[in-house]
């Protein structure tokens, strides 16, 4: 087993349409506006961009990003990463109970190299540390949606 492979997966059930959930998702500038460990996104003249994020552990991962694949009508927006995380993540949104269900799915090797050499012994705290900055996530973009 490769100790800095991940895969997560998430499923977040809002109160709004699946095209205003869509919305907001597409616009990852606007993230840390209501995702607090997204520190910073920045988008490239052209396309793509970076982004900078901490959660509760001391240390910022920054990465590169560009889109894959941007599919409104079927509520799929993929991007590809790379940086401190290469790999991929996913959003995909459709209507559920009233609301939104949006899965997030993300498949990604750690390259900084202080994570790598942890990897073994740290691989439950990154993934708390993941966990929790998926909650906070959630609660921000269910705020957002809310309009609080």
């Amino acid at each position: 087993m490769d100790w800095s492979h991940y895969r997560f997966r998430s499923v977040w059930d809002l109160p709004a349409e699946p095209a205003d959930v869509y919305a907001v998702l597409e616009r990852a500038e606007d993230y840390p506006r209501w995702w607090p460990q997204v520190r910073e996104a920045r988008p490239f003249e052209g396309g793509g961009g970076t982004a900078r994020f901490r959660s509760f552990l001391p240390y910022d991962l920054v990465v590169k990003a560009v889109e894959r694949h941007h599919d409104p009508a079927a509520g799929i927006l993929e991007i590809a990463l790379w940086g401190d995380l290469e790999g991929w993540v996913r959003w995909t949104v459709w209507a559920h109970a009233g609301g939104t269900r949006a899965l997030f799915e993300q498949e990604v090797e750690v390259t900084r190299p202080l994570m790598r050499r942890l990897a073994l012994v740290g691989r439950p705290l990154f993934r708390a540390n993941h966990a929790l900055m998926m909650r906070s996530g959630r609660r921000g973009l269910t705020a957002l949606l809310k309009g609080s």
